[in-house]
Parts: C-alpha cells; structure tokens; sequence
C-alpha cells in the first residue's frame, strides 16, 4: 500500500465537540459495569438485529450477489481483535474472486469491486454479517475498526504504540466513522487522525460515550441512503 505524507490537521477540538471534555481514563472501580453493561447491550442489540433485520435482508443481498458474480455470499477474512488475537470477520463479499483480497485493500475505483459490492460498500451493507461477530463476542456495536493483519502491520511502523488499540474490541461503528474517517486510507495523515479518535475513544469509553456515537449513526445512515439514491446505480 502506498501511503502518502501530508499536513495533519489539529483534530482534538473536534472531538471535543462530539460531547466529550477531555483526556481521561476510565477509573478502575467503573471498568468491569461499564464493560459488563456493554457486552449486555452488544447482546440485545445483535440479537434483535439478526432476528428482526438479518433474518430477511440477508437472503435478499444474497441473492443479488449470486446473479452479479460468481462466488459464495460471504466473505471471511482474519482481523485483529482485543489483545491482538485473530479472529474471523464476517463480511458481504462486494469483489470478485481474488488472491489479493487479504493483503491489498480495496482502493476508490478498484476493478475487484462487483456492481453490486459497490453499492454494499457504500451503504455500508457489507458490513451487517459483523452483527454475528458481535453475538460471538469477538466484536462489539462500538470500537475502532478492526484492521486486517497487513494494514495492522504497515500502521503499526507509522504510528508509535499502535497496540493501544487492542485495549478493547473492535467495533462495527465508532468515533471515526461518524466522523467521516472511513473508507480507503490513501494518506498517513488519514492514519494519524483515525488513531487519534480511536485513541480519544478508548481513554475517555464509557456506556453513555457509545450511546451518543451509536446515535450518531443512526442520524447519518438516512444521509448514505439520499446519496446512494442520487448518485449510485446497481
């Protein structure tokens, strides 16, 4: 992956804006409720998306990834979760069959992705078999985003203790995303500024901090829709 240097913009009063007042870390005495409490509402929530949600869109994708390609329904790929164990991701597959799909990310305009995979992608749809990984808890509802092991590696010679993001497990939306830091990484100031609220998230997680970013996508996933309907075609 080529990577290339620019300016870093000042991010953290952004964030700050987000509702939070500042670095801190969780005390001690509230990090086994918060992450009792947390692991409940991953629970719940999965369980109610897979039986009211997942139980009726998924046949339907699946349908119309079989007739655009050739290939299985979905796509498995290794991640790097809490404590920098692997585990499987589960994903829609939105490229065509490939050797290069565990080692060289998707770009803009990749000629891998599918008609149907690039409207996945864009609606963020792909992502919806992520919601079993959290049922099997090697996910949460809210985290950073967990990286493959090739970007995990090339990130970590970028940025300087890039295990703090093994802290806590990976999550299907977080502070980046609905920051609008998501998508292909095409330069290390995008590196840099994810890290950053992941960071930001980890030091300041709390029950309350992810009801508000789950929240926020929520409010933005209406916005996806009105541009996918203005600007994509399958």
């Amino acid at each position: 992956m080529s990577v290339k240097t620019g300016y870093i913009p000042y991010f953290s009063r952004e964030i700050r804006s987000f509702g939070e007042t500042g670095p801190s870390e969780i005390p001690a005495d509230a990090k086994k409720s918060y992450f009792f409490f947390k692991r409940c509402f991953d629970l719940v929530l999965s369980l109610f998306v897979i039986v009211g949600v997942l139980s009726w869109i998924l046949p339907l994708l699946g349908l119309l990834i079989k007739l655009d390609s050739v290939g299985p329904v979905f796509f498995l790929q290794k991640r790097i979760g809490k404590g920098g164990r692997r585990f499987t991701c589960y994903k829609l597959r939105t490229m065509v069959l490939n050797q290069e799909a565990d080692e060289c990310p998707a770009s803009e305009d990749d000629q891998r992705i599918t008609r149907v995979g690039k409207f996945l992608r864009k609606s963020h749809l792909d992502e919806l078999p992520q919601f079993f990984n959290v049922l099997l808890g090697s996910m949460s509802i809210v985290g950073p985003r967990p990286y493959m092991p090739a970007d995990w590696r090339r990130f970590s010679v970028l940025v300087p203790e890039y295990t703090f993001r093994n802290a806590v497990k990976p999550g299907i939306t977080g502070l980046a995303q609905v920051k609008g830091l998501h998508g292909p990484v095409t330069d290390i100031s995008t590196i840099y500024l994810r890290c950053h609220c992941d960071r930001y998230y980890i030091r300041n997680a709390g029950f309350l901090f992810d009801l508000r970013i789950l929240r926020r996508t929520v409010i933005l996933f209406p916005e996806i829709v009105v541009n996918l309907r203005d600007n994509t075609s399958i």
